[in-house]
Parts: structure tokens; sequence; C-alpha cells
């Protein structure tokens, strides 16, 4: 009886305990989640200001995420980087404006269409190039097996003959 309840309050006990862990928690992610939308809370003039910052958002690629856009990115980068794009519009600046200073600052890899010059050619150009490469194999494949279908010999042509002959009589066979 008393080991019962022992039992019993060792059970109601664990029971509060990981109800407060995980109250604990939800505030403490709760606090986290809405410290990270407060941050990234940026209040605009127009309509077209916002359109604009979400364009350019979009359009710049955060230098340290590699694949990823300022608007997508966490880094405190990304975060700088739209910070200083929404003070450059509240400025007044253009979209080309903007990407200007970040291309100048971070290189034009930051753009997610960089411009066709001496260093960015390849980007433009390796798509195509492997493309047409992989319709030239495919052409030369397709040809290959074209002029490769053998016909069969008169010996090869008796043994098939033979097999496909012995096949219908095992199958007459088993149906009788």
């Amino acid at each position: 009886m008393n080991t019962l309840i022992n039992n019993q309050s060792y059970t109601q006990g664990a029971s509060s305990l990981r109800l407060m862990l995980m109250a604990l928690t939800f505030v403490l992610f709760s606090g986290m989640a809405f410290n990270a939308v407060a941050n990234e809370f940026y209040t605009f003039e127009t309509a077209a200001q916002e359109r604009q910052f979400n364009k350019l958002a979009g359009e710049l690629r955060c230098p340290k995420c590699q694949n990823q856009t300022i608007s997508d990115s966490d880094a405190p980068l990304a975060q700088d980087m739209r910070e200083r794009v929404y003070q450059m519009i509240m400025e007044g600046k253009s979209n080309d404006e903007i990407i200007e200073f970040m291309k100048v600052r971070y290189g034009d890899f930051v753009h997610y269409r960089p411009p066709v010059n001496k260093t960015t050619i390849v980007l433009w150009l390796a798509p195509l190039a492997f493309l047409l490469l992989g319709a030239l194999a495919l052409w030369f494949n397709v040809r290959h097996q074209r002029s490769s279908s053998a016909e069969l010999t008169a010996e090869e042509q008796e043994r098939m003959n033979q097999v496909m002959k012995n096949a219908k009589q095992q199958a007459e066979e088993q149906n009788r």
C-alpha cells in the first residue's frame, strides 16, 4: 500500500515537471519568434516602396548563405543588407542605384541576374554549352544504335525458329 502511494506521487510529480518544462520551452521559443519578427518589421510610406523592397530583397543574394536571397536568409549579414535596402528606399534611391551599391560592396555575385561581362560570361554560356553537349551525345548515341542494328544470320534465324517451335510445343502440352 505504501509503495502504491509512493508510485502515484512519483507519477504526479513527473507529470507536473513535464508540464512545467513544456510550458517553459513554449515561452522561450515564442519569445524568440516574436523577437525575430519584431526586428524585421519595416514601415513604408507608400505601397510602391514596399513592393520595391520586396522585389529587391528577392533579387539580392546573401553573400554568406550563397543560394538564399536576403529575404530568405537569417544571417546577420542578410539582416544588415535588408536594413540598408530599406534605408536607401526611404532615401528615394532607385532599384538600379541600390543594386549598383550592393554590387560595389559585395561583388556581382550578390545579384541573382549578373551582367554579361568578362568575369561572368561562363555563368551565361555554361548552361548552353552543357545543353549542346547533351544534345550532341544523344544524337551520336541514336545514330550509333541505328547503324549497329544487326540482322540475324541464317544459322541464328534457324536457331530462333527452333526455340520458338519448342516454346510453342511446351505451351500446347501445358494447356492439355
